[in-house]
Formats: structure tokens, sequence, C-alpha cells
């Protein structure tokens, strides 16, 4: 037993689950590189400002759930905790913008951190897959993404998820809308905290998890009411192009998302066999970002699907997905001969792309084999001093438990012939 353990909110991936996970996010980034979308990597650690200003003061994430640090030369800085940010000031310092070719589409993966409470389908640290189209204000680029990470579920076998959409308007119609809510909301009997809320951003009083709380919002004003016709028209022509891409969602009004930088089209993808950590992924337009972090006009949208709790939705709905073999073959040899001409095979079978494991350790043929079943090697090399001097190796089908003999200098030819 080890004297350390992962921090408490984290997990370590090992095998076989990391398999999953693997494939999860080969799945959901498949579509994206597909349809123009380039890798970008990020570091895992930012100056705070980038966050407090881009995600926003007022949210849960700045003011609670940030890990922070203060290097020796007294930089401020903070663990990603999530990955909009980040790309985009990535971009706009690789003057991305400025290479003639708007949007700029990029899509990344990797660790994200929060300090939150511990508890099924949330961690401290966690993983994702997001995507970003940075620079152009296209409702078609809005249904795009959705269409993207609908056919990245539909592709891993997911069929128990929702999609909710709203709008939250601009920068010429939520002002006023704005207004409204707090009017209303300053009459409710809310918590000091509630309240400091309402003053910096009311609309994130919308999202509160709280029954007390959405009990007494029934009678908020509606964002739809106060949409203007530009908002309005923008909106429906993101509805009518998911719906003729035959995506079915649900218009959610209440959808407000944790981050500041949103506007417009707002989404999220919910799963039901969750509980109340049922988000698995979301995100939006958020056209005011990138002047707010210092650039220039760059209208934008995206979003990031979970790693882990699509691994959690797929567990929940019993799928179970068709993961490519670690092993195909595994070579056991019988003495030292054996051994550096097996090895030589296995090196060739690894070359021409066939999966190839050895019996390292100079283990017996018992064990040897005991390892080549835990491998779920579909065949077995093993030679002897006998098999080598006649120029051949025993080919076992360990399925059907045949054996025979073939011609060492055919073995990668008859494998690639089994294997297909």
């Amino acid at each position: 037993m080890s004297t350390f353990q992962a921090p408490k909110g984290t997990y370590d991936l090992t095998p076989p689950r990391s398999a999953t996970f693997l494939a999860v996010r080969e799945a959901i980034s498949a579509p994206l590189r597909d349809s123009g979308y380039g890798y970008i990597e990020t570091p895992g650690f930012e100056n705070v400002e980038l966050f407090a200003r881009g995600v926003g003061e007022s949210t849960d994430i700045v003011t609670k759930e940030m890990y922070t640090l203060t290097t020796k030369g007294g930089d401020q800085l903070a663990l990603r905790p999530e990955g909009t940010a980040s790309v985009l000031r990535a971009a706009l310092e690789a003057n991305l913008h400025k290479a003639g070719n708007l949007p700029v589409k990029l899509w990344y993966s990797g660790s994200f951190y929060r300090y939150e409470r511990q508890q099924a389908g949330r961690y401290r640290h966690f993983s994702q897959v997001g995507a970003e189209a940075i620079g152009s204000e296209d409702p078609a680029l809005d249904a795009e993404l959705i269409i993207l990470a609908d056919q990245a579920y539909r592709s891993l076998g997911l069929r128990q998820f929702r999609i909710l959409l709203n709008s939250l308007g601009d920068k010429e119609c939520r002002p006023v809308y704005r207004e409204a809510l707090q009017t209303f909301l300053r009459d409710l009997d809310l918590d000091e905290e509630t309240r400091r809320r309402i003053e910096i951003n009311p609309l994130r009083v919308l999202d509160d998890k709280r029954a007390d709380v959405q009990k007494q919002l029934t009678d908020a004003p509606k964002l739809r009411d106060y949409l203007c016709d530009a908002c309005k028209a923008y909106h429906e022509e993101v509805r009518a192009l998911i719906t003729a891409a035959g995506v079915v969602f649900e218009d959610d009004e209440k959808l407000v998302r944790g981050l500041d930088y949103y506007t417009r089209t707002t989404f999220e993808f919910v799963h039901d066999g969750l509980g109340s950590q049922s988000a698995v992924g979301g995100g939006g337009r958020y056209d005011g970002l990138s002047e707010m972090i210092g650039g220039p006009e760059l209208p934008s949208v995206g979003w990031a699907l979970g790693v882990d709790r699509t691994v959690l939705a797929l567990e929940a709905e019993g799928v179970e997905l068709d993961l490519p073999v670690t092993t195909s073959v595994y070579a056991v040899p019988l003495g030292e001969e054996a051994r550096r001409v097996l090895f030589g095979v296995v090196t060739e079978l690894r070359r021409a792309g066939i999966a190839a494991d050895f019996a390292f350790g100079g283990r017996g043929l018992k064990g040897a084999m005991k390892s080549a079943n835990r491998s779920g090697a579909r065949y077995t090399l093993v030679a002897g001093e006998r098999d080598l001097a006649e120029g051949v190796v025993q080919l076992k089908d360990m399925e059907s438990g045949e054996q025979s003999a073939v011609p060492l200098t055919e073995v990668p030819a008859e494998l690639a012939k089994r294997l297909g």
C-alpha cells in the first residue's frame, strides 16, 4: 500500500476503464476534426485576471472554486477552471483572427480544476473536450456546434440525453430585462449572498438550484418577452437549422448557464440518469468575451462536454463501447534463443500495425499462457528449441484452441490474413 493517495476530489484513470475515457474523447472530437476544427492546447494555469474578467467575478467559479497560487515572482495564477477563456486568449496572442479566415475553429481536450464539494459526477479535477468558433456572428455556427455535439453523443450510443436551448439576448436588449429582473428579485426573501448577486449578475439567480429560491421565481419576468427583434430572429434561425437537421431540443427559458460571458444562444446537454449532476455538457455564444479580456470585437460560440459525466451517462444507459483490442497477438518463448527470435517477430508485427505483446520476465509456459489469456489476445505464438530447429512457430487460436505450425518467415503475413 502506497503512503500517498490521490488528492480528495480527484481520480486516477487506470486500465481497463481508462480505455473508455479515451474512446469517449475520440468520439467527441471526431466530428469536430471532420468539420474544420483544429486542435489547440493551452497551459494548465493562467493569470487569475483572465478568469475574473472572462468567467465573471460574481460566479461561484471565481468567488469560491478557483485554485489560485502566487509564484515566487509574485504573479497571481489559477489552475484553469474552464477552457473558453484560455482558448480565446491563446488565439488572440497568436493572432489567429488576423489570418484572414474567420471563423477560427478550434477544439481542445484536457483537465480542469474547481474546488467543489465532491459528489457523484462532480470532481475537483475533471476532463472535458471543447470546441470554439471565433470571429463570426452566424446562427449557422451555433447550430453547427449543437448538431456536432448531438452527433458525437449518438455515435457513442447515448439516447437518453436532452438538449435545452435558450437565448440570453444581447447588449441592446438584455440591460432592459436585467433592470426588470432586478426589480422583481429585490422583493424576494433571499439570503445576503444571493442579494449581492442580484446587483452584479441577476440572471445567475435564475440558475439557483435551491427549491426555496426556485419557488419564488415562478412569476419572474421572462427574458423572451424582452428580446429585441434581432435577437428573436437570430434565435429562430438557430432553432430552424437544428430542427431541419433532425436534432430534437427543448426550449428552457430559465437556462442561463454558470458563466457571465454568454450572450444570445445558450444550450445544455442533460442526462436524467445522473441524478442531481445531470448536465453532461453545454455552451453558447459569447460575443463580448474578446473585448472583456482586452481583444478586439470577435463574436464567438462554443461548448464543452464533460468526459467524466459522459462515461457516467454511458454506464447509466448500460452502453458498452466497442473498444479496440489492446493485444491481438501474444508471444511466448521457451528458452533464450526463442526469446531473441520471438522478440524480433513481435517487433516486426508491431511495425506492420498488429497489436502484439511479449511474455517478459522469463516465466514458464504455464504462467506465460495465463498472461496471454489475461491480455485478451486472439492468437498466441509459442516457440521452443525444436520449433526453431524446424523453422516454425506454433500459432494457437485462443478462441477455438486450435494450434498449427507456421513457418517463421510467414508469421506476419499469416496473422495479417487471419486478423483481417
